[in-house]
């Protein structure tokens, strides 16, 4: 199944990062076909997060014991009696636990001793849950809400990034407000704006979008959004809040 098993501390955080990649690809990104292959008519199903960082819907291996944990079973049963966002939700919590029953495989596997799985945990905990990117509570959790009362609220904008990202659309109000007067850009320098898409952090030599609906915002390669064609989006809208109105 495996081509290379990782061994070491830093291969293993890799392989835990590109299968982390991919659940939230499954779950953000490409949710439209992730919700349709989990049909409920089929059999039991697990969302399998793959090395190479792409993701797969698929029945259990049928090897016992399996070579790897296993991820949640039946996953698909559960899709038509709660809410969309709800049963996502459901998923990405099983999958930060599959996540991290895998991880701490390899690394009994291997012999890991005290001092080798804390410093394994350490590098996952400071990434966001899979469940965190998902229902935006990572972007809460990183990016404290702002002692300046008068920014944001004010403006009807969405906050940005610490550096004006090259990416930004500018909206009608900025244009508005932006009358001579410079708007507070800067922002809080601690708290990290991370990708609703892979929940990686903002970077100034990436290209970033912001959803004008959710206020979330993307690596343009996330969302397969390149800076010209944003000069022509009016309002964007993210693939997961495109695909809910596309369901209203």
């Amino acid at each position: 199944m495996e081509n290379s098993v990782p061994r070491t501390v830093e291969e293993v955080f890799s392989d835990f990062k590109s299968r982390r990649a991919a659940l939230i690809k499954a779950l953000t990104t490409d949710v439209e076909k992730f919700y349709q292959q989990c049909d409920p008519e089929k059999e039991n199903l697990c969302l399998y997060g793959l090395p190479n960082e792409t993701w797969e819907v698929n029945l259990p291996v049928e090897e016992v014991p399996p070579e790897l944990p296993e991820p949640a079973l039946g996953i698909n049963f559960a899709r038509d009696g709660m809410q969309e966002k709800d049963w996502l939700s459901l998923v990405a919590v099983h999958s930060d636990s599959w996540l991290l029953s895998v991880a701490f495989y390899f690394g009994a596997r291997f012999g890991f001793g005290k001092s080798e799985r804390k410093r394994l945990f350490q590098m996952i905990n400071d990434l966001p849950t899979v469940f965190e990117v998902v229902t935006g509570a990572a972007k809460q959790t990183r990016d404290p809400p702002h002692n300046n009362s008068n920014k944001s609220k004010s403006s009807g904008k969405p906050r940005q990034p610490e550096s004006q990202l090259k990416a930004v659309k500018v909206s009608p109000s900025k244009m508005e407000n932006d009358s001579g007067e410079e708007e507070e850009e800067e922002e809080d320098e601690q708290g990290a704006t991370l990708c609703g898409a892979c929940g990686d952090n903002y970077a100034t030599d990436e290209f970033w979008i912001c959803c004008d609906i959710c206020e979330r915002w993307f690596h343009g390669k996330c969302v397969k959004i390149t800076p010209a064609k944003a000069e022509h989006i009016k309002q964007y809208k993210c693939p997961s809040c495109s695909s809910k109105r596309a369901k209203v």
